[in-house]
């Protein structure tokens, strides 16, 4: 019997071999492998999927941030509003347009962006708002599209990790100005490489964006603006055309994996994942707490399951921000889910046995370290704290 691992991305390919192979043939036979019919027809699909009416596909996600803010004429000077905690991309792409990212904290429970705190950041330079749906979880669109157009401000959505994910009822794609996407090969929908795309309802946003993806032209050796080489290939393309037809049936079998998790869990000092009842999460990442993390992570590998940590460190932390300004103490609820948050396997090829496996060993893991707790307390004289007895008290 093989070993779990966290996600088993050759799984997908062997799933679809024939038809990814029969796609990837076909771009062969016809020998065009930039911006041909296999691009287009993946745009025309990816559009009706997210119910955009444009589509551009562009190289990777961090492009499909940094070119949609460049296309909504972000630049120096501008401030754009951003999570304090999420993968650093999402603050990179501000800092290649010279603008600043000017962080806000997550509601705890969901790990977005709380927008009844992004109020108190808008300035006179503020130029758009970034809610990134973190973990395959939506972020609250509906409110933060209210204050944006209260303000007069963009809003390009960071939905690298939501392919398939649901508002109210209606796709993400197409609820903000611009959202950007990200196809790397452990995303839910995932490319042979890296990849990406753009989609919006703005005509003039997705035509100056196919211009700033091909060196700023609509023309061959017509150059109407600085732009980069950023384009999504053929065989990419063929590849995603593929998985796109099978993306809600895999999202679906996500989902029976993070109810068995979270009803395994339920009664377990451990913080699992909520979302409320308008949001449908695609279960990019299955996402706990722990209060001692590291041990907990310790002892379920040593039971052979694989873990990973998104993220060990916020952005606000990191080196390439040190000019911020921003230490330790800056974005405390980030700070504490950074080192509390620890991801489970989860994806649409783990096998039930696996996943009773990860129950098993969470639930003898956590009971091991809450009995080692309640010790050590008695030893000091009083009990740990529990996850809500350090909620309550403050102690996040």
């Amino acid at each position: 019997m093989s070993p779990l691992t966290f996600l088993d991305v050759q799984a997908a390919y062997n799933e679809l071999r024939a038809e990814i192979d029969a796609a990837i043939s076909a771009v062969n036979e016809r020998g065009w492998y930039v911006l041909g019919e296999e691009c287009i027809a993946f745009e025309s699909e990816f559009a009706s999927y997210t119910n955009a009416d444009h589509c551009v596909g562009v190289g990777n996600g961090l492009d499909a941030l940094h070119l949609s803010m460049r296309a909504l004429g972000i630049g120096a000077g501008d401030e754009v509003i951003v999570p304090s905690n999420t993968f650093i991309a999402t603050w990179l792409a501000v800092s290649m347009c010279d603008a600043t990212p000017v962080p806000v904290e997550p509601i705890e429970s969901t790990y977005n962006i709380d927008p009844e705190l992004i109020a108190a950041h808008i300035t006179a330079n503020t130029k758009a708002i970034v809610p990134v749906h973190l973990y395959g979880q939506p972020a609250a669109m509906e409110a933060i599209m209210e204050l944006a157009h209260a303000h007069g401000l963009a809003v390009l959505d960071d939905a690298a990790q939501a392919q398939g994910a649901r508002c109210s009822g209606r796709p993400v794609g197409s609820l903000a100005d611009i959202t950007a996407w990200s196809f790397y090969p452990g995303k839910n929908l995932g490319a042979l490489g890296d990849g990406g795309a753009i989609t919006t309802n703005d005509a003039a946003l997705a035509d100056r964006l196919r211009a700033l993806a091909n060196y700023g032209s609509h023309e061959k050796y017509v150059h109407e603006e600085r732009g980069v080489n950023s384009r999504l290939d053929e065989i990419q393309a063929a590849a995603l055309r593929v998985k796109l037809r099978h993306l809600d049936d895999w999202n679906e079998r996500r989902r029976v994996v993070a109810r068995t998790y979270s009803t395994a869990f339920e009664a377990l000092p451990l913080g699992l994942p909520t979302h409320p009842d308008w949001a449908e999460p695609v279960w990019h990442q299955y996402v706990v707490r722990h209060p001692q993390r590291d041990q907990l992570q310790e002892r379920l590998a040593a039971a052979g399951i694989p873990t990973m940590i998104h993220y060990p460190t916020p952005p606000h932390l990191r080196s390439a921000y040190s000019d911020l300004g921003y230490g330790p103490g800056a974005f405390t609820i980030s700070e504490h889910l950074h080192a509390e948050v620890l991801s489970l396997p989860i994806g649409p090829h783990q096998q039930p046995s696996d996943t009773r496996s990860v129950v098993d060993a969470v639930i003898e893991a956590v009971g091991s370290l809450s009995q080692q707790s309640h010790w050590a307390g008695k030893k000091r004289g009083a009990a740990a704290p529990s996850l809500t007895q350090r909620a309550t008290s403050g102690e996040t």
